[in-house]
């Protein structure tokens, strides 16, 4: 069942949505070689929880029976790791790129947010596929007014990403309603056919998540039970923002503001700017 927000419960998954933003720059000002995935997923905690919020993706159930629930507040997933990977002692190097996935649960809403951090020794075509990615992502908003479809918003991604760049658009996970749940209906996929799925309306907040490999479009999970990586183990980059449905043109909740800023300020990151507006209103 997929459940229409009032206006006051909007501005209460903005508050959220808002706190992942920030959480996401917390985390960019510190990367650089040598800093440890538990020492960034430690800082988004910390920052999470000072801001009296829960870390949403802390302790989150495993689909199977036999795997542990997921044992960070952050996911971190590196290079050839498309989504849910595990914050370890590794330490970052000149040559990765990672991507920063978090959640927030606020006042009883969720916030959720990504986005890929490519450091400044990675190759050109890891900036392309992450400026790539990213643009995709603000297409799809462009897509997501009232009166549209579903269908409408994976077309969108799919014909920038998979058609006009070659890259590989995942299909086994996609993005989600979000409200008092951190995953509601409807699935937003990253591919489809114009005109098809559920009818857009007002009141609809989704994340919307656009996942593209650099190669193929398979994926595999590792023994870990979480972790997704592409198959043929080639780099893949993610972006995520949430935005509530309505006429005209969407209300986006989050914001990559507070991350590009930090991004900019980092020697460390390579930067990756698109032109928002005028991709959401092509």
């Amino acid at each position: 069942m997929i459940y229409y927000k009032t206006k006051e419960e909007i501005e209460l998954l903005r508050e959220s949505s808002l706190l992942v933003s920030r959480t996401l720059a917390e985390v960019a000002k510190v990367v650089k070689p040598g800093v440890s995935l538990l020492k960034l997923d430690s800082i988004a905690e910390e920052y999470i929880r000072d801001h009296g919020a829960r870390p949403a993706f802390k302790d989150y159930p495993a689909g199977s029976p036999n795997v542990p629930a997921f044992p960070g507040s952050l996911c971190l997933s590196l290079n050839e790791m498309v989504v849910h990977g595990i914050p370890t002692d590794y330490e970052l190097k000149e040559t990765d790129m990672i991507s920063v996935d978090c959640g927030v649960e606020l006042n009883g809403y969720y916030g959720d947010s990504a986005y890929t951090l490519p450091l400044a020794g990675v190759s050109q075509e890891v900036i392309d596929l992450c400026r790539a990615t990213k643009t995709s992502l603000f297409l799809a908003i462009g897509q997501s007014v009232a009166g549209n479809r579903i269908g409408d918003i994976g077309f969108s991604v799919q014909d920038y990403c998979e058609r006009n760049k070659n890259y590989g658009i995942v299909r086994e996970l996609v993005g989600h309603g979000v409200g008092r749940d951190l995953h509601e209906a409807p699935e937003v996929p990253n591919y489809g056919k114009r005109g098809s799925g559920k009818k857009l309306q007002e009141g609809l907040v989704i994340a919307i998540e656009p996942m593209v490999n650099l190669g193929k479009r398979n994926v595999a999970q590792l023994p870990d039970g979480w972790t997704i990586v592409t198959a043929d183990r080639k780099p893949s980059a993610h972006y995520e923002l949430m935005i509530a449905v309505q006429k005209g043109q969407a209300d986006i909740l989050s914001t990559f503001a507070y991350v590009e800023e930090a991004c900019k300020n980092n020697e460390h990151l390579i930067d990756i700017q698109v032109f928002e507006e005028d991709l959401i209103n092509k």
